[in-house]
């Protein structure tokens, strides 16, 4: 038991901040010594997803939980950079304050926004003026590469179509979306790879922009169809041991029978 930490019943910011130099420091631990930014880079994604999962499944005590682990990985990076003379904790709570308050101009300032979309707008002409982007390219490049693929490409062309560069309805964007089809179609019979590859991120770019037209978030459409595609699938399974079938010795025309049957369930 370490003599310079008090063990207490509730614990608050300053404790989490105490608790990671401990952790770090001379005679800490092994493993979070060793640690680096780019070691545990994967580690804020995916506890930024266990947040996500609480959210959808609207578990109070997980989300306060996933929350304490995003906020660990906050106050971890951050020592590590107290380490190295770069900044610490209370400098990244001073940048999101600043930038709350500069952000907020009609609560801090003398701006009037009465609506969302009035503050929306405000909110994306000040980030434009911070990050020095001075034309629509300049937004279009700041959207971070290393997005999900669907999310990024939403952003892409949300921010393009701020410009006037957007299609006049959803109707539009089924049309060429339709076109992208008929395109990988031909690239298929080609049996090019590269020229396949090129025609199927098209056709995905292209639903993208009809979701985004319906007002429908693509990441959370396909996240929905993959869950039902696993429900669905499950109960293939639970149908063919009922009947003793076996999945991988039977024909394609037998399994879509079956899946068939189990669709019709859910509807």
């Amino acid at each position: 038991m370490r003599k310079d930490f008090e063990i207490k019943e509730h614990y608050g910011i300053e404790d989490l901040l105490q608790i990671m130099r401990v952790l770090r420091g001379k005679d800490g631990c092994p493993w979070d010594r060793e640690q680096n930014h780019e070691s545990i880079r994967k580690n804020m994604i995916e506890e930024t997803y266990e947040v996500v999962e609480a959210i959808d499944r609207k578990d109070s005590a997980m989300l306060c939980e996933e929350l304490g682990d995003v906020l660990l990985q906050v106050v971890f990076h951050a020592q590590m950079e107290e380490e190295e003379n770069g900044f610490d904790f209370d400098d990244v709570c001073d940048g999101i304050c600043q930038k709350l308050i500069l952000r907020h101009p009609h609560i801090f300032g003398d701006v009037v926004a009465k609506t969302s979309e009035q503050v929306l707008k405000n909110w994306d002409e000040i980030k434009k003026k911070e990050k020095g982007q001075n034309t629509a390219s300049d937004t279009l490049r700041s959207v971070p590469a290393v997005l999900p693929a669907l999310m990024r490409a939403e952003k892409l062309q949300h921010r393009a179509a701020n410009t006037g560069f957007d299609y006049s309805n959803a109707a539009e964007a089924m049309t060429d979306l339709k076109k992208e089809v008929v395109e990988l179609e031909e690239a298929m019979a080609e049996d090019k790879a590269g020229h396949m590859q090129e025609e199927l991120g098209d056709v995905l770019f292209s639903a993208v922009n009809v979701a985004r037209l319906l007002h429908i978030d693509p990441e959370e459409a396909l996240t929905r169809s993959t869950e039902k595609f696993m429900d669905r699938f499950e109960k293939v399974e639970r149908i063919a041991v009922q009947r003793g079938m076996d999945m991988s010795a039977s024909s394609m025309d037998e399994l879509n029978a079956l899946w068939a049957e189990a669709k019709k369930s859910t509807n």
